[in-house]
């Protein structure tokens, strides 16, 4: 019984980490933002720290997938809200500067299937394609947007775009991201 109550513990501690870690990458950014700041967000060493997890990489990849946690409690359960959800994290993504930028750079070196965060970006997209394609076609069933468009396409476009702005916003912050995948959305409803 002893050993259920240390995992337990420890379950809670990596969790108590992540969710420190997440304030501190939004507050600092990724690049300003060191395994110390985190272990010491938590009252940890470092090496305490990396005891929860294998390695920085690791640690990393739990962060973003923390991170997607959070975000998904804001996307709504009905396939109908899906985009307007979509956008609304985009949204949302402007006041976490730093997680952007962890997301943007974990996303384009996880191309490499070697690398940490190759696994949970592919999972990813695969779950957000699926659940944004819903969502397109549930917008077809009900005469918003044209049954000439392939669902999965379009879930991939508007995947795309909301990441190619946050890039975008990266390198200008005066940029509106959400107002942008907004246009999107409404033009695509306009096609005959």
């Amino acid at each position: 019984m002893a050993e259920r109550g240390a995992y337990a513990k420890g379950v809670a501690k990596r969790e108590e980490i992540l969710d420190a870690a997440l304030g501190v990458i939004a507050r600092n950014g990724y690049h300003r933002t060191t395994v110390r700041d985190i272990a010491e967000a938590v009252g940890l060493s470092q090496a305490g720290l990396l005891h929860y997890f294998s390695s920085k990489d690791a640690l990393f990849v739990e962060i973003l997938r923390r991170r997607d946690e959070v975000d998904r409690e804001r996307m709504p359960a009905d396939p109908q809200a899906r985009v307007e959800g979509l956008i609304e994290v985009v949204r949302h993504n402007a006041d976490v500067p730093g997680l952007v930028q962890l997301h943007a750079e974990l996303s384009t070196e996880a191309a490499h299937p070697d690398h940490a965060a190759h696994d949970h970006f592919t999972r990813r997209y695969a779950r957000l394609r699926s659940e944004l394609g819903e969502a397109v076609r549930s917008a077809q069933e009900r005469g918003e947007l044209s049954r000439s468009l392939d669902a999965e396409s379009v879930a991939t476009i508007l995947l795309a775009a909301a990441d190619g702005l946050q890039t975008q916003w990266g390198l200008e912050s005066e940029l509106d991201m959400a107002a942008q995948l907004e246009h999107l959305w409404a033009a695509l409803r306009r096609v005959p």
